[in-house]
């Protein structure tokens, strides 16, 4: 179970943690572009097993390399993700992805897995850039499995038998998460990616998907669900586990 959006804001933190704490969350994606990046990273402190990996972003607030300008409009912002890739040029996205991972790293922080925002990490742009990054640090990433199997990635880069978006929206249920369990029954490994948080300001203006996280988070706290995976057998594992 990992929860997406590390470092978005306050509540986004805070969520996440408590997701972890009292809950079925096992492990997280920091944003390290995001102005709650150092909140977030502080929090691992307290919470060290928490594992962390990251979320590279492309298409949300402000890069952290200086120098990519086919990535930005005029006010120096990632452009849309509508927009991205009819500007974006390959070389100033593998400089800010790089610049992303070495921004994490100085941290003294070597992320379990890599996974991104908007699932940009999927697109074939920027999939060999991701792939040559995770062989490079020797973690797994977040794929579909259609992607593997359509880009041969298959023995080169370690990823989980199963990814599911679908505990998303409106509905983010207990019988969800178990639905989607079930689907994927023929994988040993599934991760399904959640986004809990407690609504604030910075989030309700920077992100449209804001007042569902709150609902995610009471769902993945849920004492029904942990008693529900543990009934079933379903082990709690993160990407450090593959």
């Amino acid at each position: 179970m990992n929860a997406d959006d590390f470092g978005l804001s306050k509540g986004v933190n805070l969520g996440i943690i408590k997701a972890f704490r009292y809950g079925v969350v096992t492990s997280t994606t920091v944003m390290m572009n995001m102005d709650e990046v150092e909140q977030a990273l502080s929090l691992l402190k307290d919470n060290p097993l928490l594992r962390l990996g990251i979320h590279l972003v492309l298409t949300a607030g402000r890069p952290v390399c200086p120098d990519v300008p086919s990535l930005t409009d005029e006010r120096g912002y990632f452009r849309k993700q509508s927009e991205l890739m009819a500007h974006a040029k390959g070389s100033d996205i593998k400089k800010e992805l790089e610049c992303q991972v070495e921004k994490l790293l100085s941290y003294g922080i070597a992320p379990t897995h890599i996974d991104g925002h908007h699932h940009v990490q999927t697109h074939p742009e920027v999939l060999h850039i991701v792939v040559e990054l995770a062989q490079s640090l020797n973690i797994p990433v977040r794929l579909y499995r259609e992607d593997v199997q359509r880009f041969g990635l298959h023995g080169k880069v370690r990823y989980a038998g199963c990814f599911s978006d679908r505990f998303y929206g409106d509905d983010v249920t207990v019988e969800t998460v178990l639905n989607i369990l079930d689907a994927s029954c023929g994988c040993d490994v599934v991760e399904i990616m959640c986004h809990p948080a407690y609504v604030d300001e910075k989030l309700m203006k920077s992100s449209k998907y804001n007042v569902q996280r709150s609902r995610e988070l009471s769902v993945l706290t849920d004492p029904a669900l942990k008693r529900a995976l543990k009934t079933r057998g379903i082990e709690l594992i993160s990407y450090a586990d593959i």
